[in-house]
């Protein structure tokens, strides 16, 4: 290994272990109940490959989003049942899940979940696997499954793989948000500034409205209540973001501003009026 080669493998040691810092220092208080991992050439590989919202970060927070990844799988148990198999890289997609809806929060992690249970395939609401009405992609648990998740894997894949406005993981990640301050309602309310909570209420109802009419091009699904609207829509704002935009305006705008870090082509003056006005 010659000089050069010596100086950019410190230059990345360095900036890789004051990341872990940084997310230590400032993001939750969750212990380790995960020792080993895997290691950071190998989470960046997989990032890089398969997550949409990594590749088009700057290299300062590609670092950064490794650092949050690997404190997921350091802190939070992800355990395979009823017979599936899950390799690193699956894990890796269910911690990057984690961590895009709450990448922009630099002190905000998940203190509600401590394990991510992984289903080999859809289930129904008993946890069957293998029942014919099996249609259940993810669940974030109540009861004795308190402050646990299901996901199945293959629906897990499907939003990696696939080019559609759908991500089951990210979808249940947001409904964890949600139920943070105590109530599923469609308002995450330690994420959204308070001046955001009544154009955001007034929006989502008037959005839900239009899907009941058949009146919108978003699932239907999302019209079942505000929580499920909430995580639809999140998952069309990180899957889709220049669709969102185009089709639904105040709906991206009002995202925008809940999750932080998304930028508009719009300018300040526009936006206001985006606001102001209902879709067409």
């Amino acid at each position: 290994m010659d000089t050069r080669d010596m100086i950019v493998l410190i230059g990345v040691l360095i900036l890789g272990g004051l990341g872990v810092w940084y997310v230590w220092r400032h993001v939750g208080n969750k212990k380790i109940v995960n020792p080993e991992i895997a290691d950071r050439p190998f989470l960046e590989q997989v990032l890089k490959q398969r997550v949409a919202f990594f590749q088009q970060l700057k290299p300062e927070d590609q670092n950064k989003f490794i650092s949050r990844v690997a404190h997921f799988l350091h802190t939070t148990k992800i355990s395979p049942e009823k017979g599936a198999v899950v390799s690193w890289e699956q894990r890796i997609l269910i911690a990057a899940s984690a961590t895009i809806p709450l990448f922009h929060f630099d002190t905000w992690a998940f203190e509600n979940l401590d394990e991510v249970l992984v289903y080999p395939d859809h289930f129904d609401e008993r946890y069957n696997t293998e029942s014919e009405d099996r249609n259940v992609l993810g669940m974030v648990g109540d009861g004795v499954l308190h402050r646990k998740m299901i996901l199945s894997l293959p629906a897990l894949m499907e939003g990696f793989d696939r080019q559609g406005d759908g991500h089951t993981a990210i979808h249940e990640f947001v409904h964890l948000i949600d139920k943070a301050d105590g109530q599923v309602d469609g308002v995450p309310e330690y994420l959204i500034p308070k001046a955001l909570i009544q154009p955001w209420i007034s929006e989502m109802h008037r959005s839900i409205q239009q899907i009941r009419e058949q009146r919108s091009d978003i699932r239907p699904y999302a019209a079942k209540n505000p929580a499920e609207f909430l995580a639809v829509v999140s998952e069309y704002f990180f899957q889709r973001p220049e669709r969102l935009e185009t089709d639904h305006p105040k709906l991206y705008e009002l995202l925008a501003q809940i999750y932080g870090g998304q930028t508009s082509m719009r300018d300040p003056e526009e936006m206001g009026k985006i606001q102001g006005e209902p879709d067409r």
